[in-house]
Parts: C-alpha cells; sequence; structure tokens
C-alpha cells in the first residue's frame, strides 16, 4: 500500500506519478527525489520548497525559507526524533 502523502514535504500521493520515479512503493514525491529515483537531501527539499513558496505566494525569501523550515520540521522524513 502506498503512502498518501510525501513523507518528505506532505504533498498528496494521487496517482503513480506524484511518486518519486512513477514508483507507488516510493513514499515520497516526484519534486522531493533526484532523477534517480533516491531522495534529495533535506537541504535540497528546503531551497525548493522556499523557492515554491516565493513563486506560488509571493512570500519574500527569508520568510519562505522560515517558514518551508517549519513545513518541512513537521514531516516524518525530517522530524526529529
Amino acid at each position: 500500500m502506498s503512502a498518501t502523502t510525501c513523507i518528505s514535504c506532505g504533498m498528496p500521493l494521487r496517482t503513480a506519478q506524484d511518486h518519486a520515479a512513477g514508483d507507488p512503493s516510493k513514499n515520497y514525491c516526484l519534486h522531493c527525489a533526484r532523477p534517480d529515483g533516491s531522495m534529495k537531501s533535506y537541504d535540497e527539499v528546503l531551497v525548493g520548497n522556499a523557492a515554491f513558496l516565493t513563486r506560488t505566494q509571493g512570500l519574500d525569501p527569508h520568510v519562505a525559507r522560515e517558514t518551508a523550515k517549519a513545513m518541512l520540521a513537521q514531516q516524518p522524513a525530517w522530524r526529529r526524533q
């Protein structure tokens, strides 16, 4: 059974194409994956999420980075034990 949201960023995983490499057995999304299908590092995901928030929400880059940090801290892949 596949995850319903990406463990890295929280994106809904509704179709096989939403998953890394189009593989529903992967529990992270295409945006959090490298071209080879492996999961990106925290820093790579943070940069991508901050850029997404800047582009789509019009946030100042510093605010977008802090917002992305807070969002990622809630995700299973990055939650501190």
